[in-house]
């Protein structure tokens, strides 16, 4: 588990690394933010994979709601999207959905350098409405864009322990498969925001 030092140890560490000349001082505001980094990049993975469910929902809605889509973590539990979709002929269209999570890992987080990897197992509220929100607007379909939003906290065990919030905002571009069907553009998924854990931030940017 990754646990960093009470603030009282970390002082007293500092206090004796400065007495002796040297400047290799830890922070605690670092240590939280990379706490942050890592619950992120535990879920990173399942974003993708929660925006790919998302439009399965959207083709194979008949009624607002959409049938639950599934898949598994790359290690264990599942990823579960739910959720309402607008109905009609236009070319734009709403979708609201939930994400739930049970149980899932997608395996280790290689962090780089020296640093051992770590596993992190997540799980959602089993509450749907205080599950973490997903919000999708299809503009010209099928072959338009998208905006997004992905909000709320997830449980962590593992090699970290307590919850990860994100505040995540998505964009790209849509197409269309040749059977009616509608797909994000690969590649074209711009993915921006923030995770939250403890004291700590991470700042996302990454491409999907």
């Amino acid at each position: 588990m990754l646990t960093p030092l009470p603030r009282t140890v970390t002082a007293v560490a500092c206090s004796l690394f400065l007495s002796l000349g040297l400047t290799a001082c830890g922070d605690d505001e670092l240590n939280s933010d990379e706490q942050a980094r890592r619950a992120y990049l535990g879920l990173d993975p399942s974003v993708g994979k929660a925006l790919q469910l998302g439009f399965a929902g959207f083709n194979s809605a008949s009624t607002a709601n959409i049938p639950p889509q599934s898949t598994t973590g790359a290690v264990s539990g599942t990823l579960l999207v739910t959720g309402q979709v607008d109905q009609g002929s236009s070319a734009n269209k709403g979708m609201r959905l939930r994400i739930g999570m049970t149980g899932y890992s997608d395996g280790e987080i290689i962090l780089g350098g020296d640093e051992d990897p770590v596993n992190i197992t997540y799980t959602s509220s089993t509450d749907t409405a205080a599950q973490p929100e997903f919000t999708l607007q299809l503009r010209g379909i099928p072959d338009g864009t998208f905006t997004g939003t992905l909000k709320g906290p997830f449980q962590m065990t593992g090699d970290l322990e307590g919850s990860v919030t994100l505040d995540l905002a998505l964009t790209g571009e849509i197409e269309p498969d040749g059977t009616g069907q509608v797909l994000r553009t690969t590649g074209s998924t711009h993915v921006t925001g923030t995770a939250t854990s403890s004291d700590g931030v991470y700042t996302v940017d990454v491409t999907l």
